[in-house]
C-alpha cells in the first residue's frame, strides 16, 4: 500500500476527472449515506463508495474547538482500495483530499452554470475551501476580480494578499457585494444566511457548499426558489442540505444531469449549486491521484 500525496493532481485535472465520471454514467444517487456519530469534541464521519475499478472510504472528524488549540477543524484519512480483491492500495490525507474534490465538483457545476465571461467573484470565508474555491473557479471561467468577505481582517487581509500574489485584483468586502458579483461562492460554516438574495444580479451563479445539516444554511429560501438550483443528488440534499430543505418543495436538478445537458438554465434568474459533498467524489479525485503517482 502506498501513501499518495493529493499534490500530484493539479486543479484542473480533479475538476476534469469527476466531470468525466458524471459522463461516463456515475449515478450519485447510488452513494450510501454519509454515517456520522456525534462524539464530545465534534463530530466522526464515516464516507464509504466503489465503482468499477476502485472502493473506498474516507474517515473524517470536524471538531470546531481545534482552532483554540491551533489545530485544524477537519482532519481524516482516506483509504483507496482495489474493487476486485478489496486490497488496500493507497492511504491519502482525507483533509487535503476534501479541499482538493470539493472545490473541484463546485467548478464542475460552475463551469456549466455561470456566463462564459464571469470575471468577478465573491468569496465568503477565509479557510481552505475559499482558498480552493478561488483557485477551482479560476480553472474554468477568466476571474480577474476577487472580493472576500470574513469575520476578522487578518485572514482577509491573508486572502486578499494572496489572490494579488495570484495576480488577481483582489479586496476585503462587505455582503452587499454580491450587487456586483458574477459568482458567489459560499464557503462558511454559517448557520444562517450570509447575503440577501434580492441583491443578486440575475446573470450570477452561486456556490453554497459549507453545511450538510438540515438546520444550517448558507443562502436564503428566496435564492432556492427564484434560482436555477442544481444539487449532487435529490436524496441527498433532501436529507442534509439546509438551504433546500428549509426552503420548501422546490424544483431540483441534479449535477450529473446538468453535465450531461439536460438541464434548461433560465437566463433571467441566478443559478445555484448546493453542495453537501459526497463519498463517490472523494473515490473519484483519490483513484485520479492514485494513477497518477
Amino acid at each position: 500500500m502506498r501513501t499518495v500525496d493529493t499534490a500530484v493532481l493539479p486543479m484542473a485535472a480533479a475538476i476534469d476527472a469527476l466531470e468525466e465520471a458524471l459522463r461516463a454514467g456515475l449515478d450519485p444517487e447510488a452513494d450510501p449515506p454519509r454515517t456520522i456519530v456525534e462524539v464530545g469534541a465534534g463530530q466522526v464521519a464515516f464516507m464509504p463508495a466503489t465503482s468499477s475499478h476502485y472502493a473506498g472510504v474516507k474517515l473524517i472528524t470536524v471538531a470546531p474547538g481545534n482552532a483554540e488549540r491551533n489545530l485544524p477543524r477537519v482532519q481524516g484519512v482516506y483509504l483507496l482500495l482495489d474493487e476486485a480483491t478489496l486490497s488496500p492500495l493507497a492511504l491519502l490525507d482525507g483533509a487535503a483530499l476534501t479541499s482538493l474534490r470539493t472545490p473541484a465538483v463546485s467548478a464542475v457545476a460552475v463551469r456549466h452554470l455561470s456566463t462564459v465571461d464571469s470575471s468577478r467573484l465573491l468569496v465568503f470565508g477565509t479557510g481552505p475551501q475559499a482558498y480552493g474555491h478561488v483557485e477551482a473557479v479560476r480553472a474554468v471561467r477568466p476571474i480577474a476580480h476577487v472580493d472576500v468577505v470574513g469575520r476578522r481582517d487578518g485572514p482577509i487581509g491573508d486572502l486578499v494578499s494572496w489572490c494579488r500574489d495570484a495576480g488577481l485584483s483582489a479586496s476585503a468586502a462587505a455582503p452587499d457585494a454580491v450587487a456586483r458579483a458574477d459568482i458567489v461562492c459560499c464557503c462558511t460554516t454559517a448557520r444562517v444566511p450570509l447575503f440577501d438574495s434580492a441583491l443578486l444580479p440575475d446573470h450570477a451563479t452561486v456556490v453554497a457548499m459549507g453545511t450538510h445539516e438540515p438546520d444550517a444554511r448558507e443562502v436564503d429560501a428566496a435564492l432556492v426558489r427564484r434560482a436555477t438550483t442544481v444539487v449532487e443528488a435529490r436524496s441527498a440534499a433532501l436529507r442534509e442540505a439546509g438551504d433546500v430543505i428549509q426552503a420548501g418543495t422546490v424544483p431540483l436538478a441534479t449535477l450529473d444531469e446538468l453535465v450531461r445537458g439536460e438541464v434548461t438554465v433560465a437566463p433571467d434568474r441566478p443559478r445555484l449549486f448546493k453542495s453537501t459533498g459526497m463519498a463517490w467524489e472523494d473515490l473519484v479525485v483519490a483513484a485520479a491521484a492514485y494513477e497518477r503517482r
